[in-house]
């Protein structure tokens, strides 16, 4: 697989992070299993390896300095996302392919809809 697919797909998340603080199961597995045609598991797994480092250190870097990161808040949920990315993978792991990825695009539409109506509520 092209290098330079790899490394779009990365920038493409990266930007959409600092902006919207997604990337992995939003841009990243999507783009993967779309345009790298990865298995949805492998992608899956190959996101979170990518997530292993502190890749987001620099944009989150950029948010604090303006005040707007909650530091207690943000280490409880990365406690809660270390617990909990090792919940969903062993939950994965007994999952055919083509019901990993019909769930994930069930988590998508449902956040898509109350995200679409939250928006006009506030």
């Amino acid at each position: 697989m092209s290098l330079l697919l790899f490394v779009a797909i990365g920038l493409a998340a990266g930007l959409l992070s600092g902006l919207f603080g997604i990337g992995g199961g939003v841009v990243i597995v999507p783009a993967l299993a779309a345009f790298a045609r990865m298995p949805f598991p492998t992608a899956t797994g190959t996101s979170l390896a990518a997530l292993l480092l502190p890749v987001g250190a620099l944009g989150a870097w950029e948010y604090w300095k303006r005040g707007q990161v909650q530091v207690g808040p943000a280490a409880l949920v990365a406690l809660g996302l270390l617990a909990g990315a090792w919940a969903g993978a062993r939950f994965a792991g007994g999952l055919t392919a083509a019901t990993h990825q019909r769930l994930f695009a069930l988590f998508l539409a449902a956040m898509a809809v109350r995200l679409w109506f939250a928006a006009g509520a506030r």
